[in-house]
């Protein structure tokens, strides 16, 4: 009995340093491959493994498929299952940044080409919005180029560009300027004392000349408009003294770079509209009256690589001229 417990107990003894030896090799595999991915070190405590602070490192060495060790503990195994599943998304969000950094620098590098070109662009022309076309009629062009955005502080010309702009709803911006010249000569240089006291004969006269094509309601509209804005004067002292006070007497300058960055109508634009709807006037929809405030330079809406961009601006920048 006594020799077979004596080589019993030497077989346990030979058999103890194996798997001391075999845990340390396990743990020095984990180890060097979470050394890879997450270079702080990790430390088995009771708290809970946060996988959001592996995220940080993870895009670096996603693709080591030796994470799956069989030879692991049960808890080394769950962090290797997290790291697995983690990692794919990494990358691709890692694979996917990398062309959208390439496309903002050259279109950053386009921006500086377009705005050198609307200084100097080198064949003659200068740079206008892109609405403006060389198919575009002269007198649009002269328009844009001219007062489109210039601030005007005149009553007779506020009065004028807000009529002009409620004829949106039927026509365009070319075809109402073709007629604009007739349309001062009817209404008088739009000053709204006179026409305030245009009655029927006035009216029925303007609505039949085929040269100006305005309906009878339209006509109208415009005449009860200018009496809308005599009550206006005797209140603000100024139809133009109103129209500013929404802008805080300065335009507001924008930085649009594309067509589609324009909007039709702001907020701004819809609280002038119910003001001015609540004041009796009539045909100043949002729209219509955004459109005013562009014509009107209440607000500058030149693109940013047109040339009267910085032109308006500048003219945007000088101090509340109305007198």
């Amino acid at each position: 009995m006594s020799k077979a417990n004596a080589r019993r107990h030497i077989m346990e003894k030979n058999r103890s340093p194996t798997k001391e030896k075999e845990k340390p090799a396990s743990q020095n595999v984990l180890s060097k491959h979470l050394k890879k991915i997450y270079p702080i070190g990790l430390q088995r405590s009771s708290s809970s493994f946060s996988l959001s602070s592996l995220s940080l490192s993870l895009s670096q060495n996603s693709n080591d498929s030796s994470l799956t060790d069989h030879s692991t503990t049960p808890l080394e195994q769950k962090i290797s299952l997290a790291l697995s599943l983690i990692s794919p998304h990494h990358v691709r969000r890692d694979f996917a940044a990398a062309p959208v950094v390439k496309s903002h620098v050259h279109h950053h590098q386009q921006q500086q080409q377009q705005q050198q070109q609307s200084q100097d662009p080198g064949n003659g022309e200068v740079r206008r919005c892109n609405w403006v076309t060389k198919n575009s009629d002269k007198l649009y062009i002269s328009f844009h180029d001219e007062q489109w955005g210039v601030p005007v502080y005149d009553d007779n010309q506020l009065f004028e560009l807000l009529a002009l702009s409620g004829l949106l709803m039927d026509y365009n911006w070319t075809e109402i300027l073709k007629r604009k010249e007739q349309y001062r000569e009817a209404f008088s240089g739009f000053d709204p004392e006179t026409v305030a006291k245009m009655g029927d004969k006035e009216i029925n006269e303007i609505s039949s000349n085929k040269a100006i094509m305005l309906p009878e309601s339209r006509v109208r509209c415009i005449v009860d408009n200018a009496k809308c804005i005599l009550k206006i004067v005797r209140e603000y002292g100024s139809f133009s003294s109103f129209m500013w006070g929404y802008v805080n007497y300065k335009p507001t300058i924008n930085k649009y770079k594309y067509p589609r960055n324009v909007p039709l109508r702001t907020p701004k634009a819809e609280a002038i509209s119910r003001d001015l709807l609540k004041r009796g006037f009539r045909f100043v929809g949002p729209v219509i009256v955004y459109s005013f405030m562009q014509a009107a330079g209440l607000t500058i809406d030149h693109l940013v690589d047109c040339f009267r961009y910085s032109e308006c601006v500048g003219l945007a920048e000088r101090p509340w001229r109305h007198i």
